[in-house]
């Protein structure tokens, strides 16, 4: 059996995840592009990532939830918001089943493009 091949551009990801992905994942794209508007979105490992040109934030379609990963720093400050949600240690997980919490991405992802403008080192994570 041949393996599938991997997307090369966000709108070949979007056209291999699940359609029950699909509403989520075009939410939150629209959300982060309108917050990193400057951003490179690209695929990395077989994820959409958005570069600028470090690491500010990836995401991914799984079976049953949608995995919003913000630079690392970005989830400690939304600790409290976050203890009712799924989260692994470097990532959100967004069940499908459940309405994408807009407001609250939009300002992880306002801290996490004002953190990473601010940091002085060069590193991509």
């Amino acid at each position: 059996m041949a393996s599938k091949q991997k997307p090369t551009t966000v709108e070949e990801y979007f056209m291999a995840a699940p359609n029950v992905a699909l509403p989520h994942l075009r939410k939150l794209r629209t959300i982060l592009r309108s917050v990193a508007p400057e951003a490179q979105e690209v695929i990395k490992w077989g994820t959409p990532f958005f570069v600028e040109p470090r690491f500010l934030f990836a995401y991914s379609a799984h079976k049953a939830h949608l995995n919003f990963a913000p630079h690392r720093a970005s989830l400690e400050p939304f600790g409290e918001e976050l203890k009712n949600y799924g989260t692994t240690k470097y990532s959100l997980l967004i069940p499908y089943k459940e309405p994408l919490m807009e407001d609250l991405i939009r300002r992880m992802a306002i801290y996490c493009v004002e953190y990473v403008s601010r940091r002085e080192d060069k590193g991509f994570w």
